[in-house]
């Protein structure tokens, strides 16, 4: 993410009002616009805002929803699984890679229902076994 992006979030995040950002902006590096700074004046301004409190998060995106309730059910029982320890990965890449082993198909969000009854047995199965 580039730095303007990261002031613009930390200054909402910090609740600066635009005063006090001006302020900030000139104290720290002696220019009150970003345009006008060099890309080493914005990380300076980015290093002043996380000393003032605000905490940068990794580009933290969740994954979207499965809106198909059997594509839904793969993911529980996966996760079940992991949680029983019948299957020591619990991630999504896992599991694209056993969904890709024995349907062919590279993510389970792309899965007919023809498809992902049979996976889905196979997975209930396993849960069994974990109990």
């Amino acid at each position: 993410m580039k730095a303007t992006a990261v002031i613009n979030i930390a200054k909402q995040q910090l609740g600066i009002e635009e005063n006090a950002y001006r302020e900030i902006l000139v104290r720290v590096t002696g220019v009150s616009s970003l345009r006008l700074m060099s890309e080493t004046q914005r990380l300076a301004v980015v290093k002043e805002m996380q000393r003032l409190g605000f905490k940068v998060a990794a580009g933290s995106k969740k994954l979207p929803i499965a809106t198909k309730p059997y594509i839904r059910l793969v993911h529980a029982l996966w996760k079940s699984c992991h949680l029983k320890g019948v299957v020591e990965d619990g991630s999504r890449q896992a599991l694209r890679t056993f969904v890709r082993k024995r349907t062919g198909v590279d993510d389970p969000d792309f899965l007919t229902y023809a498809q992902a009854n049979p996976l889905i047995d196979t997975l209930k199965a396993m849960e069994a076994r974990g109990k």
